[in-house]
């Protein structure tokens, strides 16, 4: 089983540079800190082509879609979040009604909501995301529980016509709570990067072409 941030990284370094990448939460973190590390902190060369759906939990999906039938031209990634995926599974079908090419819904497995802090478990562990997706419609499901295959399959499952998703099984991250524990507050950015990253897409999009 891989861990968060080795399934983000696959989709970091193998994503085609005029690709676009929507991302919940908890891999908006990880891609932070993968971005952090390729640019030593330099936020100017963040790749381009990323947006952040918080706090819109749930949407992920639904923004992505949006954005692969305004850009066909474009692939498109998701990677949501199982616990945020369940307060939207409406979308799936959603999305495999649409059939968008090149458009890889990922979903990330760990079976937790607020990952690293109460790790509140997600309802129905034995729920199959992929199972979901199959009878909602999209074209190709696959469960993937170990980055080696990720990392094999990614661009051949992004080049595919019609939507894909893909279930990765990844580790829970351990737990902060415990005694002494003092929950931060969460930054006013968190709540306003997505419209931020929204304009800076815009303005990047004006000046490339796929």
């Amino acid at each position: 089983m891989m861990n968060l941030i080795e399934a983000c990284a696959v989709v970091a370094k193998q994503r085609p540079s005029d690709s676009l990448l929507v991302a919940t939460m908890g891999a908006m973190f990880a891609f932070d800190r993968i971005d952090m590390e390729a640019t030593g902190g330099d936020a100017s060369r963040r790749p381009p082509g990323r947006i952040s759906s918080v706090p819109l939990m749930g949407g992920a999906a639904g923004l992505g879609l949006g954005l692969a039938l305004a850009m066909p031209q474009r692939s498109v990634v998701v990677v949501d979040g199982d616990a945020s995926l369940l307060l939207e599974l409406g979308g799936l079908v959603t999305v495999a009604n649409a059939r968008p090419d090149h458009f890889l819904h990922v979903v990330i497995r760990n079976g937790t909501q607020f990952s690293g802090l109460g790790n509140l478990a997600t309802l129905q562990p034995s729920l199959s995301f992929a199972g979901l997706a199959k009878e909602a419609g999209y074209t190709h499901t696959e469960v993937i529980d170990s980055a080696q295959t990720w990392a094999m399959r990614f661009t051949e499952l992004l080049s595919q016509s019609g939507p894909t998703f893909v279930e990765l099984m990844v580790e829970q991250v351990p737990p902060r709570t415990g005694s002494g524990f003092e929950l931060p507050e969460m930054p006013d950015l968190q709540f306003s990067r997505m419209g931020l990253e929204l304009t800076a897409l815009q303005q990047w999009l004006g000046t490339t072409t796929p």
